[in-house]
């Protein structure tokens, strides 16, 4: 099963960080945050990624295509060039894409209609740390049987809010709510039912696309009570760092 990450935004709220790198680029405990969520993935048996580019996009196929000549240690024999390298490189297939600098969250996602070939996909942003289960999630996705499955989390009202029915989602807003609630935390699977819902490269995944899924009752929602962090500002990345260096990084799942 593909992983689809939507790694083409402005990241504009990290000012300075974002600047110089597009933001699934910035580093948390000198990983791009791109690194941490794909080693979530893999841990979890899912390591072929379609990666959304847009902003930057040349930083993250520079990284990839860095990645294993640079990575770990070799030797290199001056004489004739010959190089030995003493670490295996991750057994990932890395797919990346350039869906436009201007185009919308739904409108990425169409771009990679063709490479995914009508199969069922997990979906994610490429700004988001979590330790959810992804083999549960997915064991819940099915079990459902709608077209697309949110990971719901907790967090600060200014993301707007997910309104329940069951196990559905009944409401899909992107206004922000007073108090704490549930959200959408990303850590999707969709069904390729999903393309019925994305009209152009103007399609909006959480403006259009959820609210429709919602209103037609194809939206289900996981709720996941353990870790969930985005990094949308310098202080989100600070905590993030935090965490990281002090070994307490809920995320780190694999070893």
């Amino acid at each position: 099963m593909k992983v689809v990450i939507l790694a083409g935004g402005l990241g504009t709220r990290l000012a300075q960080e974002a600047e110089l790198a597009p933001k699934p680029m910035v580093e948390i405990g000198g990983h791009p945050i791109l690194w941490h969520i794909t080693k979530h993935f893999a841990h979890h048996g899912f390591t072929e990624f379609a990666l959304a580019l847009g902003y930057k996009s040349e930083a993250i196929k520079r990284y990839f295509f860095d990645y294993q000549s640079l990575g770990g240690s070799m030797t290199i024999e001056l004489a004739n060039g010959s190089i030995a390298r003493h670490d295996n490189c991750e057994d990932w297939i890395v797919h990346l894409i350039e869906t436009g600098k201007e185009t919308n969250t739904g409108g990425r996602i169409k771009r990679l209609q063709s490479l995914l070939n009508g199969e069922t996909f997990m979906l994610t942003y490429g700004d988001g740390l979590s330790n959810v289960d992804l083999s549960e999630l997915l064991a819940f996705h099915r079990a459902n049987g709608r077209v697309v499955t949110v990971t719901a989390v907790r967090r600060a009202a200014r993301f707007g809010f997910l309104v329940f029915e069951g196990d559905l989602v009944s409401e899909f807003s992107q206004k922000p709510q007073v108090g704490e609630g549930w959200i959408n935390g990303g850590f999707m699977i969709c069904e390729p039912r999903i393309f019925d819902y994305l009209e152009s490269d103007d399609s909006s995944l959480e403006a259009d696309v959820l609210p429709r899924l919602a209103s037609d009752r194809q939206l289900a929602a996981y709720r996941h009570e353990g870790f969930w962090q985005c990094m949308d500002t310098p202080r989100d990345k600070r905590l993030l760092e935090t965490l990281w260096h002090e070994e307490q990084a809920p995320w780190k799942v694999w070893t």
